[in-house]
């Protein structure tokens, strides 16, 4: 199973990004640990990993503290050691809705009679998708964007990278 990691740190001089190799690790916590080494001063590391143009996990530190996670489907975890490594010990059930929101996002087609609902029923996101709420993008917009026909986890990637800024960063890493 092939996998694209990268690291996008946030420090006082703005946003920076980093491919991560995550060969040998053993454990979620041994993944942290790198991420942390990227930018050990920095006040905000996400790592994105999209494996075989199927699966995205998203890690999130706050002052290499902290580690939240979120899977898109909890299927990666049986498809490849390192998807156990990332998103096995997760609660199938995923965490960050407010009780007011619906369970099951819906993305409107453009016209208001047709709304289709968002999650892909075969997925199954697990852990904190509200990890980046604070970072303009709620958890519902996250989860409807990994469920959205079509998209696949390095678009889903690309238009987080877009929110927060440092979208050329990530590109840059990805076509090295």
């Amino acid at each position: 199973m092939s996998y694209f990691a990268a690291a996008v740190v946030r420090e006082k001089g703005g946003w920076t990004a980093a491919e991560l190799s995550l060969r040998g690790t053993a454990d979620v916590d041994e993944v942290a640990e790198r991420l942390r080494d990227i930018a050990p001063d920095a006040d905000l590391s996400l790592l994105f990993v999209e494996a075989d143009d199927t699966y995205l996990v998203i890690l999130r530190l706050d002052e290499g503290e902290n580690l939240r996670v979120f899977g898109s489907d909890s299927a990666y975890a049986e498809e490849s050691r390192l998807g156990a490594l990332l998103v096995g010990d997760l609660k199938t059930s995923v965490t960050g809705l407010d009780d007011t929101e619906e369970a099951r996002p819906t993305v409107t087609t453009g016209d208001d009679d047709n709304e289709q609902p968002a999650v892909d029923p075969e997925a199954d996101p697990v852990g904190e998708a509200d990890l980046l709420t604070d970072l303009g993008i709620p958890a519902q917009r996250l989860l409807a964007l990994c469920a959205h026909g079509g998209m696949m986890p390095a678009d889903v990637t690309v238009e987080i990278c877009q929110v927060l800024g440092c979208v050329d960063d990530v590109e840059e890493l990805r076509e090295a």
